[in-house]
């Protein structure tokens, strides 16, 4: 029985890592899952991998910041950017 349970929780995990984005916009999903795709990106290199307007891009990475679903550091190469990450 502990077998049972313990592969229902393994197939939970995926379900769970999204929660935080499922009642966000859909331009913040769409950033969360390049994001997922390509570890981590500039804001001008998010708006170019999903042909969001940066306004928009700005946008769902400030609602993704709110949740926690996102990290941003400081590009060593150019303090001027952010980089961005995924946290989830």
């Amino acid at each position: 029985m502990s077998t049972t349970e313990a592969v229902t929780a393994d197939e939970e995990e995926p379900t769970d890592r999204w929660e935080a984005v499922r009642d966000l916009p859909p331009s913040a999903k769409l950033v969360a899952k390049v994001l997922d795709y390509n570890e981590t990106l500039t804001q001008s290199e998010i708006a170019e991998e999903t042909l969001l307007p940066p306004r928009t891009v700005r946008y769902a990475l400030s609602r993704l910041e709110d949740e926690d679903v996102v990290n941003a550091r400081f590009s060593f190469a150019d303090a001027r950017k952010r980089l961005y990450s995924l946290a989830v």
